[in-house]
């Protein structure tokens, strides 16, 4: 694995916006970066990052079945007791889940190791599917990359086929906040796959899901029952927006489903550590009031239960802040995770996110910052195949 410095195609930007990545520059900074990109192996990828991302899948589903049908644990990942009953029923008929990410600690030398799983609603998706294909096809053309060159990355096919399989030919209904570029160029794209699939889609933003009482139901700005939605709005929210009650009574199938919110959780960390002491591809994790969580000592991350870009995240060396990101998030509780410092590439901390469809390892985003958390500040950069 080596960051490899090499030249921007000139007309990139040009590009990006033919593609509809128009959140390539976000707040005024780049966030997509192709001054250098990811070289790696292909023993590498197939051993270092495809096998272990099977293998933490796995084990994440062992683990949502126990947490499931476990009154303690569900009150341990602070799942509000109300919605319970919804991620049971939605677990026990199987529903499908589309995608998720794993964010892992890489670098070519030791095992990978799980930071953290985005279950519910990663982004970064169109990027890692699309348009870092066109950097690799356009590259290799411009002899920026050897002729050779290859990348990991299935993504778009992987979804268009989970598409068929879990919709089956029925009107898929997705949903978020489309006001935000990043949310909205995601949901864009998600729904051309499901296009490709042979779907019919409607897009909307949350606020317009509505209510109808008689027959009970979501429904559009058309009246049109909401019976299958991809959501691209976290559960933890959900269970707490004004609609939030209705959610148990309504027919509607969600994308991802109920179940997805125990593994959206942070919890997953300790829990996963308890029912897997000592795996290769974890870190020590336990809850914060946990007396083990002692075991790690001066030196550990400190996460919010429910996070998302890295807010309010704390890492602690020594007994004293080394970086630490501010934040909505931790009224639900806290996890301490160990401290193991993500691999320096020439000034710059790398998180790999290793991507499933359909529970299928299929492809990766790299995401490198200047600080060792990684949060609204990183940059996306391409990757390859030597």
């Amino acid at each position: 694995m080596r960051r490899i410095v090499c030249p921007e195609r000139d007309d990139w930007r040009q590009t990006a916006a033919q593609c509809g990545f128009v959140f390539h520059t976000i707040d005024g900074e780049r966030y997509w970066d192709e001054s250098a990109y990811y070289g790696f192996t292909l023993d590498e990828i197939e051993r270092g990052v495809e096998t272990p991302t099977g293998e933490i899948d796995a084990m994440c589903l062992e683990l949502a079945g126990r947490v499931i049908g476990d009154e303690r644990h569900l009150r341990r990942l602070k799942i509000p007791e109300a919605f319970w009953s919804l991620i049971a029923e939605s677990w026990k008929r199987h529903d499908r889940s589309l995608y998720g990410r794993l964010d892992l600690k890489f670098d070519g030398k030791g095992p990978a190791k799980l930071l953290e799983y985005n279950a519910d609603t990663p982004t970064s998706i169109f990027e890692a599917a699309v348009f870092q294909w066109t950097w690799l096809e356009q590259a290799i053309e411009r002899r920026i990359v050897p002729a050779r060159a290859d990348q990991f990355n299935s993504i778009h096919e992987r979804l268009i086929a989970a598409w068929k399989e879990i919709a089956a030919g029925r009107h898929v209904h997705l949903t978020g906040t489309t006001g935000n570029e990043e949310d909205a160029g995601t949901l864009a794209y998600l729904e051309d796959t499901a296009r490709q699939a042979g779907l019919s889609t409607t897009l909307l933003d949350i606020e317009q899901v509505g209510w109808r009482d008689e027959p009970g139901g979501f429904v559009d700005l058309d009246d049109r029952d909401v019976a299958l939605a991809f959501k691209l709005y976290p559960w933890e929210w959900m269970f707490h927006d004004v609609f939030g009650a209705k959610l148990a009574g309504a027919p509607t199938r969600w994308i991802e489903p109920p179940w997805k919110a125990v593994l959206s959780n942070k919890g997953i960390l300790p829990l996963l550590w308890e029912m897997f002491p000592n795996h290769p591809n974890l870190l020590p994790a336990f809850f914060e009031d946990d007396p083990r969580a002692a075991e790690l000592g001066t030196s550990y991350v400190r996460k919010p239960l429910l996070s998302r870009e890295g807010a309010n995240i704390t890492l602690v060396s020594g007994g004293m802040p080394l970086d630490q990101q501010a934040g909505p998030y931790g009224a639900e509780g806290f996890v301490r995770q160990a401290l193991s410092p993500l691999p320096n590439f020439s000034g710059f901390y790398v998180v790999v996110g290793s991507w499933l469809v359909n529970h299928q390892p299929c492809g990766l985003s790299i995401r490198e910052d200047e600080s060792p958390i990684t949060g609204n500040r990183s940059r996306f950069l391409p990757h390859a195949i030597l």
